[in-house]
This record gives C-alpha cells, structure tokens and sequence, in this order.
C-alpha cells in the first residue's frame, strides 16, 4: 500500500483521482487467528495496531458487527485531554495524549488533531480552589496546567456570559493547553489503515452471537460469518460489554447508558477553544465545518438504543444559552446517540477477566474517545504479555474487590453519577 504524501496526491490528480488504493481490505474470515478484538471502533482498532506495530502479533482480526466507527468512535465530541487529578487516571490519560500528538504521522494519515486547549469553567471561590488543587496535582504529574482568573477568561473566550445578570457568574477557569480535539472518523479510518498495513484482518458486518468454552478458555468465537478459533479474546465494545460478558456468564461493574451529542448549523470562526461549563455538565468547541459541537448529561436510564430524548435535548440546550447566550439564535442542526459503559467509580476497567484467555477494555463513562491510542496501547501490551503494562495496572477489574477504587469525581459507587 502506497504512502500517502503530497506526490501521491499530485499523482492521482493527474488521472482524475480513479488510481486510489483502498484503505483497507475486505477479507474473509480465517479458520483462527492468534488474537481476535471484538469490537471495530478506536479502541480495538487501536488495539490491533499496536499488537502489530510493537509486540509483532500480526495474526490479529478485528470483528465489527456493523461498519468501522459506527459505534461511540462517530458518535461523540471529539475531545482530547489529560486534565485529571488521581495518579492511576493521570499517568494513563497523559500517555494517550502524547501518543495524540505524534499519532498523524506514525499512521500516516491526517486524524486532524487540533491542540486548541480545553478549559474549565469555575463559577465560585471554591470550585477556583478545586481547580487550583487539581492543576496542582496535574503539574505533579508532569502535566500541563494554568489557573486563569476571570480577566483572562473574559480575553480568552469573550463570548461567554460575563454580565452582572449572569445566573452563574464565571470566577476563573483551568486550562490544559495542549487539549484539544481530532476528527473522529478520521481516527477510526487512520487507525484501520494502518492496522491493515501491518496485516491485521478488519471483519466488517460480523456480529458474535457466542463463544466456545473448554473449561476456563475461550476456544472460538461465533459470529454471522462462521465459527473462528482463536488463542486470545479481547472486548473492546463499550456499552455493549455488558452484554457480550454474559453469554461467557460474567457480571461486570457496569452499567450502559445513552450519552448525546449535538452539532449545530455551521458558523464562521466563533468558538476557539474546548470550554467545559463548571456549573451544568455541558462541554462546548467548533468543528472545522464551522458546527459547534456540544454535549451534556447521560440520559439517566439505562439502555441500549443509539438515540436519546427531549428532556436531556431542552437539559442541554439550557445549559448552553447559560454559558453562550449567543447560541440561543443558532439552529440545531442534527444529534445522536452512544452507548455509554458506565463503571461504579467513573474510572475505565483494562486488564485480565476472570476467563484465562479474555481481557477487557470498558467502563469508559465519559472518557472513552480521548483515550483511543493510550487505549489500544496498554491493552495491547496487556494482552500479549498476559498481565498490565504499569500505566493501566491500578485499572484492573480486580480494583472493585480490592477497594480500590479511582473516583475521580468523589461522587460514589453510582454509575450515572459519574
């Protein structure tokens, strides 16, 4: 498969652009594979890559039941950023962002990563001091963080509500300028490309229906397109965990929840930055389109379904016209529906599962799509080597019975509060 550069674009300009290769094959299925990924989103793309490019497992098949990004990885806000406060989370979430920055060129393909910064809101003296200990703690970690007061928030983002009317007056604000956002398809074919570069099968309409057991081992993966032996088994489906755990009999510490998100009609050049509003959860930035992309709160019932309802819609909506009054004269232009893996302490669960030849990559809340590339990289040392890399052993499944917990957002063993 040819580089993508400037002359391979020269050249296929020359023959009307009908020379292009594919960006990735449509195999068939093998008899068996060494590893199989379930779950063809940017986590198990990801995973897949990374088996390949670092440890040389190149016997690897991803299985999508649908097509490639059609699950969370299309279906969020594109943010990106290691603006956490516990080590575990830190150290993990800070990895992924460095292998965000360098990720267009090891793929050689654009994932269209924008570095804009992300800031958080404050709205009181005591939320400015949460914010302090935070950037402190982030710092410790050798992570990028600065305390903005309200002057430099008002220079920064002049836009926002700073009137005296202001039903949330704005204190202050943390940045983490090396945040930002990438495009989400782009990953998802970035990641496949180069996947399927280094020999890895991607399986698209391929759903597993079930698993073959002997004793405490998987020893083949049914789907629609056959049966498929494998030496190793790794979950990589977000809010479809759950579900695929209990045909092998797992219960897992998750719950699945609908998460929206929404663009609107496209603008010139409005929003610069990533801003999360610290009184409501709503999170806001602009495409390259000019469509501001925003979210808010999970639909708080769990579910399955790939769409959402009206009262998170209104929920939402007035908490962007609280934070940008602006928006309030904009249109909406479309919104849609992931399905959310929420853990019982809003920190992700990657490691071994009670099954010798199974791993898991779940319980990703909120979190999921900034974590692709870190994702895929500690899970794949996870399963080649059969135990954690450091950087993911304090997010092990075991951490539940342990007690040891990583509540980042002190809220409690409640999914959906998290």
């Amino acid at each position: 498969m040819s580089e993508y550069s400037v002359f391979s674009l020269v050249r296929n300009a020359l023959t009307g652009h009908k020379q292009w290769q594919r960006a990735w094959r449509d195999p068939e299925p093998k008899p068996s594979y060494d590893v199989i990924i379930v779950g063809g989103g940017g986590h198990g793309l990801a995973t897949a890559f990374y088996l390949a490019k670092v440890h040389g497992i190149r016997n690897v098949a991803v299985l999508e039941k649908g097509w490639l990004g059609g699950g969370n990885t299309g279906r969020n806000t594109t943010i990106v950023r290691s603006n956490y406060m516990l080590d575990d989370n830190a150290h993990f979430y800070e990895k992924s962002l460095k292998l965000w920055e360098q990720l267009s060129h090891e793929l050689n393909f654009n994932v269209m990563f924008s570095q804009r910064g992300v800031l958080n809101l404050a709205h009181s003296d005591g939320q400015m001091d949460r914010y302090a200990r935070r950037g402190n703690s982030m710092r410790l970690n050798g992570i990028d963080a600065e305390l903005l007061d309200r002057k430099q928030v008002m220079k920064m983002v002049p836009h926002l509500d700073f009137s005296d009317e202001a039903r949330f007056p704005i204190y202050g604000g943390l940045l983490q300028p090396r945040g930002g956002t990438a495009r989400h398809d782009a990953v998802a074919w970035g990641l496949a490309r180069g996947a399927d570069r280094l020999g890895v099968d991607i399986i698209q309409n391929c759903e597993v229906t079930g698993f073959k057991r002997s004793g405490d081992r998987i020893e083949a993966v049914e789907t629609s397109r056959g049966t498929i032996g494998c030496g190793k088994v790794g979950f990589a489906v977000a809010g479809n965990t759950g579900y695929l755990a209990s045909k092998l009999g797992l219960k897992l510490p998750i719950e699945s929840h609908v998460l929206q998100a929404f663009v609107s009609e496209p603008l010139k050049p409005f929003f610069d930055h990533v801003v999360t509003f610290g009184a409501e959860h709503f999170y806001l930035s602009q495409s390259d389109k000019g469509g501001l992309v925003f979210g808010g709160d999970l639909d708080m019932y769990n579910s399955y379904a790939q769409r959402g309802n009206m009262p998170t819609i209104d929920h939402v909506m007035r908490a962007g016209v609280a934070m940008v009054p602006a928006v309030s004269r904009l249109r909406l232009l479309r919104h849609w529906g992931g399905v959310m893996d929420m853990s019982m302490d809003g920190s992700p669960i990657i490691g071994k599962s009670p099954i010798d030849n199974l791993y898991l990559n779940c319980g990703w809340c909120y979190g999921g799509f900034k974590a692709t590339p870190g994702s895929g990289w500690v899970f794949a040392h996870t399963i080649a080597e059969d135990e954690p890399h450091p950087i993911n052993a304090g997010l092990r499944l075991d951490r539940f019975e342990r007690g040891h917990i990583i509540d980042e957002e002190a809220t409690g063993p409640v999914p959906g509060h998290h």
